[in-house]
């Protein structure tokens, strides 16, 4: 195909931008995501130096260097992005990607200075007076607080016969409907509409757009290609139940953009490091949002569970006395060192922090729970009692619930001892259902959790789905060893409380 006649359709991933940690390009990741995308994923194309791609972030020679980059190693159609905020440097880089070989060019709308339409125009119609590269023109308000009216768009095109389609970011399923029906139709028939929006991407599919550049393409891009072609065949319902397997990722990523799309592919093995400050984890992906994604690449098997230590028995040791207040003198139980774990879950008033123990009753965590629950080691409005489930029966393994924020009234203890210890409770209830704590184990083990209740806290559902999903997360942290001590002392210096700001 010539690249004058270039269109683009089908699905493109908006390729990421790996950094070294000094923050130059770190061209063999580079090679390696674009090789994994197209020889893996099965893509049509990519888009390099997008907003995914963090092009924000990079100087005039990076910028240059990934598009060759992407040029040399891609085996199907490079779409480069190279729209600035100003006009005449979006016109010289657009010349660099058509001399660097580029099939076409995808060209954000001027940001930071938000033209009027008039101002939107002409900056299209000088970049396309200026190429003869194929130009895509990318709309995403989000990012840069201006829209590409229709009318702009149908003006350019009847003009400008190199400006040959138009990605829409915008989330906005009812404005590429009105790029199909009147524009796509009766001005251009061949005028490419790109869907950006991850979330949208199935439905957008049903209307007729001729394709998508998305972040998740970067790690999902077999999922949208299956997804597509069921849509083209008239399978609906097949594709509709395909993209339901995706869709919390979906969110996930649109979420958190190039951070959250970096932190999938490092989880499924494909490295590519950390994204540029201004963009950091723990703020543009949260943690708790960065424990979903990898529990939802797990489900689809993109990701694979870590290790964890299996709990299997040792010679067995005669239990102390100690135990006997909490009723399990008699029982036989095995050595097994502490494992710790920790999660965050929420925001605001209703946020969870959870910190737990996990050891064998015959051990440092057993020797613990006795002190507490026995009262040997109690402060003053610190009362640790046991998980329980309905109707009133113990979990298994045996859980104590310590609140780290001192109970000074009813209303504090109804929400403690009320929806965050049922929300502990349950979580431990299904990792054992879940095979995570091994059944024949559990009569040996003991848990501590340190649990978290703002004392504002007011919505008590909240409580206990945020306490639900912390105890989860904590207790696969401590199992799995995960995360590793090396990956937290990589992202130490971003760690924050959650209240630090607050006041």
């Amino acid at each position: 195909m010539a690249k004058s006649s270039y269109r683009p359709d089908g699905v493109y991933p908006a390729i990421v931008t790996p950094f070294t940690k000094e923050g130059e390009i770190d061209e063999e990741a580079f090679r390696n995501v674009i090789r994994y995308v197209f020889d893996d994923l099965g893509v049509t194309g990519i888009v390099p130096a997008g907003s995914t791609g963090e092009f924000s972030s990079l100087t005039w020679e990076q910028h240059l260097q990934v598009l060759r980059i992407a040029v040399e190693e891609a085996s199907g159609p490079v779409l480069a992005g190279t729209g600035t905020s100003g006009t005449s440097r979006t016109i010289k880089l657009s010349k660099a990607a058509a001399d660097i070989g580029a099939d076409g060019v995808i060209v954000v709308s001027p940001f930071y200075m938000k033209p009027t339409n008039r101002g939107m125009y002409m900056h299209f119609a000088a970049l396309a007076e200026a190429v003869d590269i194929p130009i895509v023109m990318y709309q995403i308000p989000v990012l840069t607080g201006s829209w590409i009216p229709r009318t702009v768009v149908e003006d350019l095109i009847v003009e400008y016969k190199n400006i040959v389609g138009l990605k829409d970011s915008s989330g906005d399923i009812k404005y590429q409907q009105e790029l199909l029906e009147r524009v796509k139709g009766p001005v251009d028939p061949d005028f490419r509409i790109m869907n950006g929006w991850d979330e949208i991407a199935f439905p957008a599919f049903c209307c007729g757009i001729d394709g998508t550049i998305l972040a998740s393409a970067n790690f999902l891009g077999d999922y949208w290609v299956q997804i597509r072609d069921l849509v083209l065949e008239g399978k609906i319902e097949d594709a509709r139940k395909k993209e339901m397997e995706i869709h919390k990722i979906t969110r996930i990523i649109t979420a958190t953009g190039a951070a959250g799309t970096k932190a999938a592919l490092n989880m499924i093995g494909v490295k590519v490091g950390k994204p540029a400050l201004p963009l950091e984890i723990g703020g543009s992906i949260s943690y708790e949002l960065r424990e979903e994604l990898r529990f939802e690449l797990e489900k689809i098997g993109k990701a694979t569970r870590p290790t964890y230590e299996k709990l299997e028995p040792t010679p067995e040791k005669p239990l102390e006395e100690r135990f006997e207040i909490i009723g399990i003198a008699g029982k036989q139980i095995t050595d097994f060192k502490m494992l710790v774990g920790e999660a965050l879950f929420g925001g605001g008033a209703e946020v969870a922090h959870i910190d737990l123990l996990i050891g064998l009753k015959d051990g440092p965590v057993g020797e613990a729970f006795a002190k507490v629950f026995s009262g040997l080691e109690k402060k003053e409005g610190i009362e640790g009692l046991l998980a329980v489930t309905q109707p009133n029966e113990k979990v298994r393994p045996e859980t104590l619930i310590i609140p780290t924020v001192t109970v000074t009234d009813l209303r504090k203890a109804q929400m403690i001892y009320g929806p965050a210890q049922s929300a502990v409770a349950r979580a431990v209830t299904e990792s054992v259902k879940e095979g995570l704590i091994p059944e024949e184990l559990v009569d040996k083990l003991c848990i501590i959790t340190n649990i978290f209740v703002h004392p504002t806290a007011v919505a008590r559902h909240r409580v206990y789905i945020n306490n639900y999903k912390a105890a989860k997360q904590a207790i696969r942290r401590a199992l799995e060893k995960y995360p590793t001590l090396d990956e937290l002392m990589e992202s130490a210096e971003m760690s924050r409380h959650p209240f630090r700001h607050e006041p």
